[in-house]
């Protein structure tokens, strides 16, 4: 009985000991948890609030400001370090290019697409200023490297679609406005610009109007260029053509067969593991840069890949 009773309390001091372990652990790990929900309702109200308040909400459109806008205006709804916005009109165009185009890949059929109502296109390529500053009230990835060729005015680059669309999101929120990616149809409507040629401006790349391979600039395979260092199209919009490629919102489809024609983007019934890319890059040559070019990556990280932002607009009545 003395040793039963002997072996018997030390199970029961160690099952004690265990559970006073267990207890602690969990203690602990609610606590620190906690701790984490504490900091960022401290961040909440000490930083983005005010931000939010001070810098973004009070130039935000009004409703009649907004039902005011005509295509080629253009407005930005906060003090600085946020996309400027310019309205691009509704209209038909075709989509895609025909069997004679050089460079043509991955571009047909062609169809006709009818985008109903103007909606807004950031007139640059989302820079590290507008990205650094999601970073600091926001939630967008801190890391994200600039490929050692300066941040500002140059083109965010090294973001996966995800980081894309966690910076609309995050505009979104700010503004309460629909920010989000293009669709890929949108894309094109904007980069034409109403040409049916290859390019914006006509049939040839020409020399200094974009940045890319044997382009004629001062950055044509090397790096990305600042923001507006080309001129631009007859939508008032810059760098649609070279420079970065730029996320869309569209899941890629290697055929337009089965394509929405009303300027929607296509996420059914396709390979989203890989996510649709325009506008060719610093490191292409003319073809890759046409204004039908388009490719389908995963959803990865690289130094000539960046997005531009769309937002809708209310409609006029």
């Amino acid at each position: 009985m003395i040793g039963w009773n002997t072996s018997h309390g030390w199970r029961l001091r160690v099952r004690v000991l265990i559970g006073v372990l267990a207890f602690a652990i969990v203690a602990g790990l609610i606590g620190w948890l906690k701790q984490d929900y504490l900091r960022e309702q401290v961040r909440q109200l000490v930083t983005i609030r005010p931000f939010m308040e001070t810098q973004v909400r009070p130039y935000v459109l009004t409703a009649a400001a907004e039902r005011a806008l005509k295509p080629g205006n253009s407005f930005k709804e906060c003090a600085n370090d946020c996309p400027e916005m310019v309205v691009v009109p509704a209209g038909e165009f075709i989509m895609g290019s025909p069997a004679n185009e050089k460079g043509r890949f991955l571009e047909s059929p062609q169809h006709t697409v009818a985008i109903a109502r103007p909606f807004a296109v950031s007139k640059f390529e989302v820079t590290f200023d507008e990205w650094d500053a999601c970073v600091a009230y926001g939630d967008c990835e801190p890391r994200v490297s600039d490929g050692g060729w300066g941040r500002g005015r140059r083109p965010v680059i090294n973001v996966t679609w995800d980081d894309a669309q966690r910076y609309v999101a995050w505009l979104s929120r700010m503004t309460g406005k629909p920010y989000r990616l293009l669709s890929e149809a949108e894309w094109e409507h904007a980069a034409r610009a109403g040409s049916d040629k290859p390019y914006s401006w006509g049939d040839e790349i020409g020399k200094g109007n974009a940045n890319c391979n044997v382009c004629g600039s001062e950055w044509d395979n090397i790096q990305t260029a600042p923001v507006g260092s080309f001129a631009a199209n007859q939508f008032g919009l810059h760098d649609m053509h070279g420079n970065v490629w730029e996320w869309v919102e569209d899941c890629f489809n290697s055929s337009y067969e089965g394509a929405p024609n009303d300027g929607s983007a296509w996420t059914a019934g396709s390979d989203c593991p890989r996510r649709t890319i325009r506008g060719g890059s610093w490191h292409y040559d003319p073809e890759g840069v046409r204004s039908a070019s388009r490719r389908g990556v995963s959803v990865s990280r690289f130094d000539d890949l960046g997005f531009r932002v769309g937002r809708t607009l209310s409609p006029k009545s």
